[in-house]
């Protein structure tokens, strides 16, 4: 299964959609040029189809093993990572106090889309180095900068987060790993964690946990929640690494997907003496530790993005060489799902990578109002393209198994790979429910929704007066409909409550179709302007508007049709007793 990086794509959403110029306009982010951009993508294009791409059916079919404690990655997973570290890849996005490029998140995002793309049992990797990276780099001392950040930063060491224990899922503050203060300052932690992606592995010198845990005398639940750097290897005065701390891989799970990506429980403290640091302030931990979560959820959006976009490659190239009667692209309903395939995965990407650019501009804005909007569409988008975008993943991945038909069940051809690996990620970094939850019960109460409806409308009118004013229709029916339902969840609903949860996770798929509808129409807008000038690829630019038109026709009804599950209650869900379901 080859790879090639949607090139000409990535650099369409970044201009028109991330508006990737305008953002080097800023002065921190001035280094990140046309020219430089499309270097990089170009660069990470060589990588994850020459490097990447080639062993993750290698990696599926072989996965990650574990013997007397130390686990053991699939041939060329380690040679994959050291040419990803040489390359300076992992630097990208970082200060560059502690040696990162200091370019930006949405530059960032696409490169880690092709990586994912290409193989995301081993992008995960990297993945979490950098939700680690953010944590230590708002929250961590300057000497745990200078310890362990510039090591993660080169990609020398690599990061994990270690949230979860088997009674303290979505419920983090049932967590009861300790940790006791130990005379020299460190303190010991004692605990087990599971699913803790890449916990332990070979292809780096030293991993850093970042591990949530409990002081004595701390508040129940998350108020008494402190988190700690707990490398695997103490550190040396020369920043080399030293003894082993007392920390093992008791196991590592056997997975539907991602057979590649070690995914462990991890044991802390049987002897009674690991050691660990706390990072920031104690009771703090979970302040701190959605630095790394939300960094890592829009991360986790970006894997539906990516095996979407390559369930997408695969299915397209399959059905223009399958042969019943005439080659199966030619019928109109496989036409329908390929169709279906490129819409949603172009407005989960242009959703994401406006999500990354937010971010951008909430950190490099120019004022404290830039800053504070930019801030505001970051934490009410977050959400939406964790949950949105990995079901979207998930969906084409089906789709594209569909294409293949009988052949899509069959492991050999790789088609389930896609659908397998995809499944995992609108469960964790919180599951898709909880994302609902979230936007419901705490973005929309912050009113950026707002700000954000009104830009839109006021796209509307500028569509209304070039060649996408078709698509306005659409665009004003679903947006009337979210808006009556935004309105309705900030009054509370009928009862607030239940009636809330009921209808949050129609509401974050209305959201998103919703949205993504807009970003369509928004590179429609662009594509027929440079069409206009005499700009650009013809066969390219008329695809973005069709596709736009498409999804208007076709997923645009279905977003102003969920209004009435959305408000419809939670009676009905609860009308059959427990006991006769």
């Amino acid at each position: 299964m080859t790879y090639p990086a949607p090139l000409a794509e990535q650099r369409f959403v970044l201009e028109t959609i991330a508006d990737l110029p305008g953002l080097a306009r800023l002065p921190r982010f001035e280094a990140a040029t046309p020219d430089l951009a499309d270097a990089i993508l170009e660069e990470a294009g060589k990588l994850s189809a020459g490097v990447f791409a080639p062993i993750n059916r290698i990696g599926d079919t072989e996965g990650a093993r574990l013997a007397n404690g130390a686990v053991t990655l699939p041939a060329g997973f380690r040679e994959a990572y050291a040419a990803y570290v040489e390359g300076g890849w992992m630097t990208l996005g970082a200060d560059p106090a502690y040696g990162g490029q200091g370019l930006p998140f949405a530059l960032a995002t696409a490169v880690q889309e092709q990586l994912t793309s290409a193989n995301m049992a081993l992008s995960l990797c990297p993945m979490l180095s950098q939700g680690a990276i953010e944590a230590l780099t708002a929250h961590g001392t300057e000497d745990q900068k200078q310890t362990y950040l510039t090591k993660i930063i080169s990609g020398e060491w690599t990061g994990t987060m270690n949230l979860t224990e088997p009674q303290a899922g979505s419920d983090v503050g049932a967590l009861r790993t300790t940790a006791t203060p130990a005379p020299d300052g460190t303190w010991r932690i004692k605990g087990s964690k599971i699913f803790i992606t890449w916990g332990e592995h070979d292809v780096a010198e030293n991993i850093i946990h970042l591990v949530l845990a409990r002081t004595p005398g701390s508040p129940k639940g998350t108020k008494g929640i402190s988190l700690f750097i707990v490398p695997k290897f103490l550190v040396n005065a020369d920043g080399s690494p030293g003894a082993r701390n007392d920390l093992r891989c008791v196991s590592i799970e056997h997975k539907l997907g991602i057979h590649a990506s070690p995914t462990c429980t991890m044991s802390y403290g049987d002897d009674d003496d690991c050691v660990g640091y706390m990072i920031g302030d104690e009771n703090a931990g979970m302040r701190a530790m959605f630095t790394m979560m939300n960094h890592a959820r829009i991360n986790v959006g970006l894997q539906g993005v990516s095996i979407a976009e390559r369930a997408y490659q695969h299915a397209l190239a399959y059905a223009k060489e399958r042969v019943q009667v005439r080659r199966i692209v030619e019928f109109a309903d496989v036409r329908r799902m390929l169709m279906t395939m490129r819409g949603l995965t172009e407005a989960a990407r242009a959703l994401t990578y406006l999500n990354a650019a937010a971010v951008d501009r909430a950190h490099a804005g120019t004022d404290d109002l830039a800053q504070r909007e930019a801030q505001g569409l970051a934490d009410l988008l977050t959400p939406v393209t964790k949950a949105f975008s990995t079901d979207v993943g998930v969906e084409v991945a089906s789709l594209g198994v569909q294409i293949f038909g009988g052949m899509g069940f069959i492991e050999e051809t790789g088609a389930a790979q896609h659908y397998r690996d995809a499944r995992i990620a609108p469960i964790y970094e919180g599951t898709n429910g909880i994302q609902a939850m979230d936007l419901v019960g705490r973005k929309l109460p912050q009113g950026r929704w707002k700000s954000l409806f009104a830009d839109m409308r006021a796209d509307f009118v500028l569509f209304a007066a070039d060649d996408q004013g078709g698509l306005v229709p659409y665009l004003e029916d679903a947006l009337a409909a979210l808006e009556s339902a935004t309105t309705w969840l900030a009054d509370g609903g009928a009862s607030g409550g239940d009636d809330n949860a009921a209808g949050a996770t129609p509401y974050l798929r209305m959201f998103g179709l919703t949205v993504g509808g807009w970003l369509l129409a928004r590179q429609a807008s662009a594509a027929e302007r440079r069409l206009a000038a005499g700009e650009g690829d013809p066969a390219f630019l008329n695809a973005k508007i069709v596709t736009a038109r498409f999804f208007a026709e076709q997923f645009l009804p279905q977003a102003a049709a969920l209004l009435g599950p959305v408000t419809r209650g939670a009676e009905t869900l609860f009308a059959i007793p427990e006991e006769a379901l």
